[in-house]
């Protein structure tokens, strides 16, 4: 796998260290999961733009990867799943600050961190595969 396969790898692996280390420490947690409304109410917004952003990359990305023409995209299609999760964890992490409560934020974090990992192992699977 080269340098630019293992980037999202170490991604996931920091997502799941930084959603344990929120999860531990109070006063970092409240300043990121209730800081004033109008922020709060900034960062929903872009978190739900972006998990609708994800999402219909998630299905684009699925629809190019069917088969058509015989052929199957695996990788393709399996960054299309790796997308579709990432919006499911953008959407917790808007949750979190609709409801200025830390759970669905650090769930997002390890849901994405999570994904990244599995998805990143499953790739590196296709590809030796493919050989």
């Amino acid at each position: 796998m080269s340098r630019a396969g293992l980037a999202p790898l170490g991604a996931g692996v920091l997502a799941l260290v930084l959603g344990t280390v929120l999860g531990w420490d109070p006063t970092i947690l409240k300043v990121l999961v209730a800081p004033p409304e109008l922020i709060r109410a900034g960062l929903v917004g872009i978190a739900v733009v972006a998990g609708i952003g994800l999402l219909i990359a998630a299905v684009q990305r699925l629809d190019e990867g069917s088969e058509t023409d015989g052929t199957r995209d695996l990788p393709g299609m399996v960054r299309g799943i790796r997308l579709s999760f990432l919006a499911v964890a953008a959407f917790a992490a808007a949750a979190g600050w609709v409801l200025a409560h830390p759970l669905p934020i650090v769930v997002a974090l390890i849901i994405a961190g999570v994904d990244v990992i599995e998805t990143s192992f499953l790739l590196l699977v296709v590809t030796v595969r493919r050989r």
